[in-house]
């Protein structure tokens, strides 16, 4: 490892599908980096792709939150910290217990059953767009809905009731304040655990993932109710805004490659690896958290007990030792084991799923509407800032 002077992270990007400019002196000391959180505290940032994928695979890491000493990247992350998470917030042997209740619900196989399903979602959104006519803002007309209204579907959540779980789960990513965070927090395991309830007195379960939770492991006593609600509630924030994101940060970014996205028209079977390096180069969730348990040596380097983790998987997924021209979009390049799903146990259990919403929607949006294109300039068009998962803020666009 080279040293340099820490770095503060996380910091805003300047174009939304590159990491910071602030982050150049990290690409050029990878794989491991000290940085400074917002609180001032140190932590290491983990930066090659080889080195990444070994640390999220070694047990001496937790992710475990209620750890003393676990890195917080934002006030408004600290402010929660304590707070019960399900699966990315816990360690063996109690991850591996929720994993192995949820992960029937996001097999390859159960992501290609609902492909017929999420098609539909996807057609009647651009119907409706093209019924109202352009102009349209994409995130609130298309990104935002479809991955919603297909996590609802897959869990059994009251789509009516999108309009407050989207509020809070802006309010509960982005704040803007610590207070913001808390009350988002509260008022999603109230809405939770009301619904856990109404399940619980019906005599046979319904559809989703939830009532299958709900009448088997919950009356079993394999999960309690507070087990259940922390669940629930990053099943449905992760599986709509990550993949919302995803849709209009890659529609933007398509539109602004228009050679790679005639490439796409002329072969479409080029899209599921359109989708991995979009996935690779966007690298949404930047700013993987963990903790080490013991001393680890890795790069020439001595990670201490109790020193905080950070993986940059827009860094990471840039990794020149791995990825020629890693700046540039190409269909070509074997993209698939990037890191922006993570690695590791915690790897996203919904990827499969994530992965088919993203080609049917992007294959979907550019065939029925050739000529979609930006409403508004481009460098005018706002985006996330770095704190929080990336995307955009709104996507005017046009016909």
């Amino acid at each position: 490892m080279t040293e340099t002077e820490p770095v503060a992270f996380p910091q805003d990007r300047t174009c939304p599908y590159h990491p910071p400019a602030a982050y150049a002196p990290l690409r050029a000391t990878r794989p491991l980096s000290r940085v400074t959180l917002y609180d001032g505290r140190p932590a290491w940032l983990v930066t090659g792709r080889d080195t990444a994928r070994a640390l999220l695979a070694d047990p001496r890491l937790s992710t475990d939150r209620n750890r003393d000493g676990f890195p917080a990247p934002t006030a408004r992350f600290a402010a929660v910290k304590n707070r019960k998470t399900a699966l990315l917030g816990v360690d063996d042997p109690e991850h591996r217990v929720q994993r192995r209740m949820t992960v029937p619900g996001f097999t390859l196989r159960r992501a290609t059953e609902m492909r017929p399903r999420i098609q539909r979602i996807v057609d009647e959104r651009i119907d409706a767009m093209i019924a109202q006519g352009p102009p349209a803002e994409l995130v609130s007309a298309f990104a935002l809905p479809v991955p919603s209204t297909v996590i609802c579907t897959l869990l059994g959540v009251p789509y009516t009731d999108h309009d407050f779980f989207e509020g809070q789960s802006r309010r509960l990513l982005r704040g803007p304040k610590a207070e913001d965070v808390m009350e988002a927090r509260d008022q999603l395991e109230e809405y939770f655990g009301e619904l856990i309830d109404c399940k619980h007195k019906q005599p046979e379960p319904g559809d989703g993932m939830l009532d299958e939770l709900v009448h088997r492991q919950l009356r079993d006593g394999e999960l309690n109710r507070e087990q259940l609600i922390a669940m629930a509630i990053i099943l449905l924030v992760a599986g709509h805004e990550t993949t919302a994101n995803m849709i209009s940060l890659g529609t933007y970014t398509l539109l602004q490659h228009p050679d790679r996205l005639a490439e796409l028209r002329t072969d479409p079977a080029l899209i599921p690896n359109a989708v991995e390096e979009l996935m690779r180069m966007l690298s949404i969730a930047d700013g993987l958290l963990r903790m080490a348990l013991e001393d680890i040596e890795v790069a020439g380097t001595t990670i201490r007990a109790g020193d905080g983790i950070v993986f940059s998987t827009s860094v990471i997924n840039r990794d020149e030792d791995v990825y020629a021209d890693p700046d540039t979009l190409d269909w070509h390049r074997p993209a698939r084991h990037h890191v922006a799903f993570g690695f590791g146990i915690h790897q996203c259990l919904g990827q499969n799923l994530a992965r088919a919403e993203l080609e049917i929607a992007l294959r979907t949006l550019f065939d029925r509407l050739p000529a979609l294109r930006l409403a508004a300039p481009a460098d005018e068009i706002p985006f996330k800032p770095g704190d929080t998962i990336q995307g955009m803020l709104e996507l005017p666009v046009t016909w």
